[in-house]
């Protein structure tokens, strides 16, 4: 298979094997902590402070939008009143609003993970969907309704970020903030924190934003031309030829890849 890598104004045709060598070599200088910084801002920098689900799933679903904003905006939460009072949050957060949501919005997340953290785990809560077939869809949509029925409030800004399951695949968006935020609980690297061990991470499925999206069509990994589900489990799918144990190691290279414009 023929496929073609663009760099700068320069066109180079590249086999399959190739794309993976220039991968696996991606992967390996960016597998370090030195790539989270604030030169470089990705949320996992402040999740890695914490190590901990429950904030790692507040910094994974507030990541959309300019990088350096949600560094800003998550370096202005107080994580420790996952661990207060409801009325106590809800005073704390009053001032707290980012992009779509307000700041019911952002208390409602903070007060659906504190009676979550009280009831159960998140790592439990996900693998009570995905233990009976090992899909890792089924856990997400499991994980998804929890967080929701712990905290029913129905406004835009709200939607936007808990999400709810889809009808039917095919309609469905890409849930990269889920995805990114399961990358980093079930990976263990110098990046991914590894939080988890009931989920194997061969079951793992891309985190599909618009870098990767357009990086990945760029140098013929992916063939669908529409950024959703099914491209994310097209993509993963391509990547297990190169790593059947492990395809989505390659994600935060293909996004750094394509944030930098290196490709």
């Amino acid at each position: 298979m023929i496929t073609h890598l663009c760099e700068g104004q320069r066109v180079f045709s590249l086999k399959l094997s190739e794309i993976k060598h220039l991968l696996d070599n991606e992967v390996k200088a960016r597998d370090s902590i030195s790539e989270l910084c604030y030169e470089k801002p990705d949320p996992l920098f402040i999740a890695q402070k914490y190590q901990d689900e429950s904030i790692a799933l507040v910094c994974a679903l507030f990541a959309y939008g300019n990088a350096h904003q949600i560094i800003k905006f998550l370096e202005s939460l107080d994580f420790s009143l996952l661990d207060e009072s409801e009325s106590k949050i809800k005073k704390a957060l009053t001032s707290h609003y980012y992009r779509f949501q307000k700041s019911e919005d952002v208390t409602a997340l903070f007060i659906a993970l504190k009676r979550l953290k009280e009831r159960d785990t998140l790592e439990n809560i996900f693998y009570q969907g995905y233990q009976k077939e090992a899909n890792l869809l089924d856990g997400l949509w499991a994980l998804i309704e929890t967080i929701r029925a712990c905290y029913p409030l129905e406004s835009y800004g709200y939607n936007f970020l808990v999400g709810n399951p889809p009808r039917s695949l095919p309609s469905a968006g890409t849930y990269k903030r889920y995805l990114m935020y399961l990358r980093w609980m079930v990976r263990k690297d110098s990046l991914d924190m590894g939080l988890w061990s009931k989920i194997n991470k061969k079951d793992l499925l891309m985190p599909l934003d618009t870098h990767t999206f357009h990086v990945s069509r760029r140098i013929g990994l992916l063939q669908r031309k529409s950024c959703d589900m099914k491209a994310a489990i097209e993509l993963t799918e391509t990547l297990k030829a190169f790593d059947r144990s492990d395809p989505v190691k390659y994600d935060f290279a293909l996004y750094r890849l394509g944030q930098e414009k290196l490709v």
